[in-house]
């Protein structure tokens, strides 16, 4: 199917959209742990939750019939909504593990991960310019996180192991997503499916793995850690509501114009966002390392925005 180049504009919009929203999410959260010491899976169970009641709460004002063909995607998405519980769990758990700034990095090799098993699943194009380009996100990604500082790398066999399985079920999200696109399914109807999936199942890894897993709840009532403070509950609201809601949607409306190893590398340019949030709202100053690391992935996505129709 040959796609407009008013589509492919489309998607490189919602790509960098997402990057934008996503970046937010590191705010939300650190108040949130700062403040409230709030188990990770518990917040990540809610965060799932809230997005899949927003969701619904919308689709029932528009009428919009969210069941239709659910049938006959009905195992494709319960493994879709695995996956995306999956990545969840593992990236906290990274984090946890190994810190934000390694956690970051281990993260973002999804986009070596994508661009090879695109290739290998979903016949996308390997070209030279996306090889480059997720050297340079690579590259520029540990610069911004202070990765090369061998005291951040202080960590276990365990702990790089989840993060690098972090890296790769976020591969898998994306690919997934392409292949929802590819199946004819609406990005927002898919979104509302996966994420109450997810929600099931992160229910499930608290509730019954939660004491032997980091971050999770030791005992139901944990669930509802922050009991009853209104501002707490209110913030983990605003977080699902804003940056994870758009997030994720916009992601899922990129893959439907652009092969999932472009969404992913474009994507990988959220942790520029969040350093220049760092700066603007927050009084950091960018160190020169941080700079040249942004410049560096900005260049990366440039390089595969120079020929758009051979990725989409």
């Amino acid at each position: 199917m040959r796609i407009s180049s008013e589509n492919i504009h489309q998607g490189y919009i919602a790509a960098f959209g997402s990057a934008l929203l996503l970046s937010l999410t590191s705010i939300f959260i650190s108040y949130l742990n700062i403040h409230y010491k709030i188990p990770a899976l518990v917040l990540a169970f809610w965060r799932e939750f809230f997005v899949a009641i927003l969701l619904l709460i919308g689709f029932t004002i528009f009428k919009s019939k969210i069941y239709k063909g659910l049938r006959e995607q009905i195992i494709y998405l319960i493994a879709y909504g695995f996956v995306l519980a999956l990545f969840n769990a593992l990236w906290t758990i990274s984090v946890i593990l190994n810190g934000a700034a390694v956690g970051t990095v281990l993260a973002y090799c999804s986009a070596a991960f994508t661009v090879l098993l695109g290739w290998l699943i979903l016949k996308e194009t390997l070209t030279f310019s996306k090889v480059i380009a997720v050297i340079l996100s690579l590259l520029g990604c540990a610069l911004i996180v202070n990765a090369f500082d061998s005291s951040a790398w202080d960590i276990n066999a365990v702990g790089m192991i989840t993060g690098v399985l972090a890296g790769l079920f976020y591969a898998f999200y994306s690919l997934m997503g392409r292949s929802a696109s590819q199946r004819g399914l609406n990005p927002w109807k898919t979104l509302f499916y996966i994420f109450s999936i997810a929600a099931v199942f992160m229910l499930f890894f608290n509730l019954f793995l939660g004491r032997y897993i980091p971050g999770g709840a030791e005992k139901v009532t944990e669930m509802f850690w922050l009991g009853d403070s209104i501002k707490g509950w209110g913030i983990l609201f605003l977080l699902a509501a804003g940056p994870t809601l758009m997030g994720y949607g916009l992601y899922n409306v990129a893959l439907n114009h652009l092969q999932s190893s472009v969404a992913n590398l474009i994507a990988t340019i959220e942790p520029v966002f969040t350093a220049a949030t760092a700066y603007f709202v927050l009084g950091e100053v960018l160190s020169f390392w941080q700079i040249l690391g942004s410049l560096l992935v900005i260049f990366g996505v440039f390089i595969i925005r120079l020929n758009p129709k051979r990725h989409v």
